[in-house]
């Protein structure tokens, strides 16, 4: 399976350049994927994405996703603005969040890449009618935003009622969306219903992953090994799926921290 990288582990803290890049590189990343955050990676500053895109030309290494945007302000979501909710169920606030997310998506222009990791609903948010009916009209926009640029949306099972296995499955059924997939996300899943049931439930529509883990209770973007994951186990069902997924590395970053060590030791144990 490919070894991949998501920047979430610089995403609060640095600018993404290639310097970052580069010591992925060093940590095993076979490719990336990027955490569309403005402070982090401004998707709107034509020269901060020249400078990326650059980055991926001259080395070759593959420019495997883009996590959507979460918030649109510089400082992840810390000004206090609201996140960016394709479910929502003000007409305005869903505008503002696609707007904000094609602006991601046109980054594919310069730099392609080759699926945009979308939530829907933000965390712990309740499921209604209303909401699933206007994450089906935000997907649609976006999906048909995406196309015509070689990206294909995947949505992530994330904790909320909207986004579990079973919703995400009845979503994408009753709204014919064949080319929409996954991204697997394993420590969302652990925190529930559990990886193996999870995974029977979306196993078809997996194409991407995220990695990482916990102790079962909240969200803690560990190492793998940090938590109480069985990686044993999730390695033997996610080389099983249909379609064989990169496995993408998600880690919130420590000061200090050798993250290239860091990444070793994961796909070390991830492969082991």
């Amino acid at each position: 399976m490919r070894r991949a990288m998501s920047t979430l582990v610089f995403a609060r803290k640095e600018r993404l350049h290639p310097g970052l890049l580069d010591l992925m590189v060093r940590g095993g990343a076979e490719a990336i994927e990027i955490f569309g955050s403005r402070g982090h990676f401004n998707y709107s500053d034509k020269q901060h994405v020249r400078e990326i895109a650059n980055w991926f030309r001259s080395t070759g290494i593959p420019f495997h996703s883009m996590h959507a945007p979460m918030h649109g302000d510089e400082e992840f979501g810390r000004s206090g603005a609201p996140g960016l909710n394709i479910a929502a169920v003000e007409k305005r606030d869903r505008i503002a969040a696609m707007d904000e997310i094609k602006r991601a998506i046109e980054v594919a222009e310069q730099a392609p890449f080759q699926f945009l990791v979308q939530h829907i609903g933000v965390s712990g948010e309740s499921a209604t009618g209303q909401k699933l009916d206007s994450a089906m009209t935000s997907l649609e926009h976006l999906r048909a935003f995406a196309k015509p640029l070689g990206v294909q949306v995947v949505v992530e099972n994330i904790p909320n009622e909207l986004s579990t296995p079973e919703a995400i499955v009845e979503l994408l059924r009753t709204a014919r969306f064949t080319d929409i997939g996954v991204c697997f996300d394993v420590g969302h899943a652990h925190m529930a219903p559990g990886i193996p049931q999870a995974f029977e439930t979306l196993k078809d529509l997996i194409r991407t992953t995220h990695v990482h883990d916990n102790h079962g209770e909240r969200d803690e973007h560990l190492l793998p090994g940090g938590g109480t994951i069985d990686w044993k186990q999730t390695m033997v069902l996610l080389r099983g799926a249909p379609h064989v997924p990169a496995l993408v590395l998600e880690i919130e970053g420590v000061e200090g921290e050798d993250t290239a060590a860091k990444m070793a030791e994961g796909y070390g144990k991830l492969e082991g």
